[in-house]
């Protein structure tokens, strides 16, 4: 059977998708509310930090910078001859890493929790990218297995926060953390119940070395313009936190409108990766992400130019929903066009390239929110749009390498 993408797909490998779906769930849900978890836990009076907010601002980033790293963890990933092996280990390892930190937060200096977590944020990528760039060999249901994929990211960003907050209110911050450390765990137990992934994984010594690996994206037409289109656009949307809260005071004035504008923003890219799943994207994966970037760059414009809280809603909604084809597709680029010897480390690498791109968004958003909501949100909209530009350029001076 041939998929939507062009590609063979592997008969009796189906029936594992529901139990990836559900170890890349647990593990993304744990990574998704970690840096939430370790701010409320430093914060908390029971942790007795004197500088609480100071403290779980520094725990977050050193969740997320390891990240930048991605590529060379992922290589262990493309040289085993079972990579279960490799995430289940990640998995657990990021488990006790948290629960570790949690539980050593304000009983020891703040540098041995540092660098637990750096610990835990070194095994991050694998419970991402390293999960996704698995999936080839698991599953592929007409495309619809990169939709599913893009759901359990959608649900990691938009609930993990959430249930992480809600758990910490119900019980204690601690108790919220030592869940998703628990999640953590839980997850290796699924991935090891996982198929081999037969033809994914290198035999040993074979994998690329990421010098080669990151030479492949910026040299392979496909790879390259699929991490341009990753790269702006993520800069683009990582900075829709700080302008919600600008463009919600400015449109409502009140406490909470800019966090309603970020949760819409999240079920808009939940419902998005849903419909994916029921309506599979069919064609060329690279071809259509440069289309849905175009998608993405009118939807920012429509949130430039609301005049009311309840269209800034529905924008942002759509907004959302944007983002979720795209993603799917550049997951399906991604699987199609990188090679057996370097499929985790392109997953990787341009996931590192995102979460690197999106904070300095968010950064830079933060330090020029002078300027206001609204000319931010163009600015993003000509940056996606020139990102689409930028991709359809390239394809047609260099032509397509189809893999």
């Amino acid at each position: 059977m041939v998929d939507a993408y062009g590609t063979v797909a592997k008969p009796g490998l189906a029936d594992a998708l529901p139990r990836y779906l559900l170890a890349a769930t647990l593990a993304r849900g744990a990574d998704g509310g970690a840096a939430v978890g370790l701010v409320l836990l430093a914060t908390s009076p029971a942790t007795g930090l004197r500088h609480g907010a100071a403290a779980g601002g520094l725990l977050a980033a050193a969740l997320t910078a390891p990240h930048l790293l991605g590529p060379l963890v992922a290589r262990q990933l493309d040289r085993a001859r079972d990579g279960r092996g490799v995430l289940a280990t990640a998995c657990v390892a990021y488990g006790f890493a948290l629960g570790g930190a949690a539980l050593l937060l304000g009983r020891v200096p703040l540098v041995f929790v540092a660098a637990a977590v750096v610990v835990a944020g070194l095994c991050g990528p694998l419970l991402t990218g390293g999960l996704s760039s698995r999936l080839a060999g698991i599953a592929r249901d007409d495309g619809r297995a990169e939709g599913w994929d893009a759901v359990t990211y959608g649900l990691a960003g938009t609930l993990g926060p959430a249930v992480v907050a809600a758990l910490a209110a119900a019980t204690t911050p601690l108790a919220a953390v030592l869940t998703l450390a628990g999640a953590s765990v839980a997850a290796a137990g699924v991935t090891l119940t996982l198929p081999r992934s037969p033809g994914a994984a290198a035999r040993e010594g074979e994998a690329m070395t990421v010098r080669a690996a990151l030479r492949l994206i910026a040299v392979s037409g496909p790879l390259r313009r699929v991490a341009v289109a990753t790269a702006l656009t993520a800069a683009s949307f990582g900075a829709l936190s700080v302008i919600a809260v600008l463009l919600g005071e400015e449109l409502g004035g009140r406490s909470g409108a800019g966090a309603s504008l970020v949760a819409a923003f999240g079920l808009g890219n939940l419902a998005g990766s849903g419909l994916v799943t029921a309506f599979p994207l069919r064609g060329e994966p690279e071809r259509l992400a440069t289309r849905l970037v175009v998608v993405m760059a009118i939807a920012l414009a429509l949130c430039a130019l609301v005049p009311t809280p309840g269209l800034a809603l529905a924008a942002f909604a759509l907004a959302g929903a944007s983002n979720a084809p795209f993603f799917t597709a550049t997951l399906a680029a991604r699987s199609r066009y990188s090679p057996e010897r370097a499929r985790a480390q392109v997953f990787v690498s341009m996931a590192g390239l995102k979460v690197a791109t999106a904070s300095a968004g968010t950064a830079l958003a933060g330090a020029v929110s002078g300027a206001g909501p609204r000319a931010l949100l163009a600015a993003g909209a000509a940056l996606t749009l020139f990102a689409a530009a930028a991709t359809t350029l390239d394809r047609r001076l260099t032509g397509e390498a189809r893999a």
